[in-house]
């Protein structure tokens, strides 16, 4: 499933799962407005990061 992921889908996803897991570090720690904001930006990335490969596949038809 990863061969077809290209270094920018890699990093997009990193980013996400990183972004998750520190907003549930936060979220636990009892800072849970802080983490629910940092939790916020997951779904943000991951559109974020499905625009990107739309435009790039209009680009190549």
């Amino acid at each position: 499933m990863f061969k077809k992921f290209t270094t920018a889908d890699k990093l997009m996803f990193l980013s996400a799962i990183l972004s998750l897991i520190f907003s549930e570090l936060l979220y636990f720690k009892g800072e849970k407005e802080d983490g629910t904001f940092i939790g916020l930006w997951v779904p943000s990335i991951l559109a974020f990061g499905i625009y990107l490969k739309l435009i790039n596949n209009s680009k190549n038809d």
